[in-house]
Formats: structure tokens, sequence, C-alpha cells
């Protein structure tokens, strides 16, 4: 017995480093080639370390030929309009079906869980359509209003917090003389922030790494977002995968910042959140 009981500990460990190889090495691949010359890329090991850790010439190539300052502002710009479209919506709409029994109400809720399954793909020649037909086809709006509206999985975050949030706040307020937009607004939105946090977070990364809404609605290159941008050194840079991997890193360093300051928020947000009677 003990020997199955440390077998299985030691695979457990070993299955964990595995793992944690696995996802780190393509990582660490590319933050040394970022840092290494053209011709130290090409005469060296993937997994040796570059010779000169402050050659950050790759860095200034990626930054200024990619146009990647201007892709920070654009995905910037569609990031926080979008954000706080999601928040408002997610939340607003959570807090309806939660808190009110009306005629419609569990359809609304089985359509949103059918919109969470159904590839996104499907949808595209009827969504280009209109985007194109309300004149917002090569604009930053078109993003921001995609981006907003196709979020059923926020709605359903925002409800699961709301089940652990007591009805009894509600009826309190009510007895004060709050009206429903003061509840929302004073009491259930303020309750709701590990739940926002997180999904700033999930929303935040999927709006980040997307590059197939940009590509398709905003193809204009003033309008260019940090995921396409990277798609441009694919032309003039399609060999130099060093600058490639520096404009990579460039791309993870935001990520990386806000992972850290917000990673308390992220694991409470999925843990539950709110108060309990």
């Amino acid at each position: 017995m003990k020997f199955e009981k440390y077998f299985f500990k030691v695979l457990k460990y070993l299955s964990l480093i595995a793992m944690t190889i696995f996802c780190l090495l393509p990582i660490i691949v590319i933050i040394f080639a970022a840092f290494k010359t053209k011709a130290e890329f090409a005469t060296t090991s993937p997994l040796s370390m570059p010779h000169n850790w402050l050659n950050f010439s790759n860095f200034v190539i990626a930054f200024t030929r990619g146009d990647m300052g201007l892709a920070f502002i654009n995905t910037l710009i569609v990031f926080f309009l979008s954000i706080i479209g999601s928040i408002f919506l997610g939340t607003t709409l959570a807090y309806a079906l939660h808190r009110f029994n009306f005629k419609g109400r569990k359809l609304i809720m089985g359509l949103y869980l059918f919109i969470s399954i159904v590839p996104m793909v499907t949808a595209q020649v009827a969504t280009f359509r209109i985007i194109n037909a309300i004149g917002l086809f090569n604009t930053r709006a078109a993003l921001v209003l995609l981006y907003t509206g196709t979020d059923a999985l926020s709605v359903y975050i925002y409800y699961q917090f709301l089940e652990n949030i007591p009805k009894s706040l509600d009826e309190a307020a009510i007895m004060d003389g709050a009206g429903y937009w003061t509840i929302y607004w004073k009491i259930i939105l303020p309750l709701l922030k590990p739940a926002i946090a997180t999904n700033v977070i999930l929303k935040g990364i999927g709006i980040y790494n997307d590059f197939y809404l940009p590509f398709l609605y905003a193809p204009n290159p003033q309008l260019k977002v940090i995921s396409t941008s990277l798609f441009a050194f694919k032309g003039p840079f399609g060999s130099a995968w060093e600058i490639i991997s520096a404009g990579v890193v460039i791309v993870l360093i935001p990520t990386v910042i806000a992972f850290a300051f917000l990673q308390k928020q992220i694991y409470s947000g999925f843990s539950g959140g709110g108060v309990k009677e």
C-alpha cells in the first residue's frame, strides 16, 4: 500500500512538472529568440540563452516597423468601450433575469445558452451583411458592437454571483424608498465586483487575442489592433524570427502585468463571491 501511495504521489508531481515545462517551453524559446541577433539566432540552439540580454534592437524594429504604437491605441479604445458596454448589458440583463419573474424569462436564458454553444462562424455571413448595411464596416464601432453583444458567458457568471446576493437586501432597500435602478447601482453592482473583475479579464483576453473580427470587419491599416499588427510581420519579416519573437514578447507584457495585478480577483471570481445569507 505504501508503495502505491508513493508511486501515485511521484506520478502526480511528475505530471505537474511535465505540464509546466510543456506550457512554459514555447514562451522561454520566444524570449530567448527576442534578444538574439540574426546571426546568433541562425547558429545557436533555440534553448540556448542569448549572449547579450541588453540587445533591444529587435524590439525597436518590431515596435516601429510593425506600427505597434497605433495598434495598442486602437486595441485600448476597442477594449475599454467594449468592456464598459459588456459590463452594463451583462449585469443589467443578469439582474433582470435573476430578480424578476416575467413571461419569456426561461426562453431568454435558453437562447443565451444556445448562443454560447453555436459556433460564431456559422452566423458571420448574416452578421457581416448587417454590419455593412448599417455603415459600420471598417470602423472601430463594428468591433465594439460585436464584442459587446456576444457575451453569453458573462451573463451566466453574473447570474451565478447573484445567487449569492440575498434578495432581502433588495427588499430592505425598497422599504427605504429605493427604486430598481438605485438597487442595481448602489447594491447589486458593487457586490458584483469580483464577477466584473473576472469578466474583464476573460473578455479582455478574448479581445486582445482576437484576430478574426478585426481582420474581417476593420481591414483598414489605420484601424489595426495588436493581433493584426503581428500579422504584418509575415511579409518583409517572414524569415526574421528574432524580430517576430520580439513582437510577441511586446504583446505578452500587458497580459502578464494585468494578471499580476488582478490574479486575486480572477481566483475569487471563479470560486464564487457576493454576500451569503
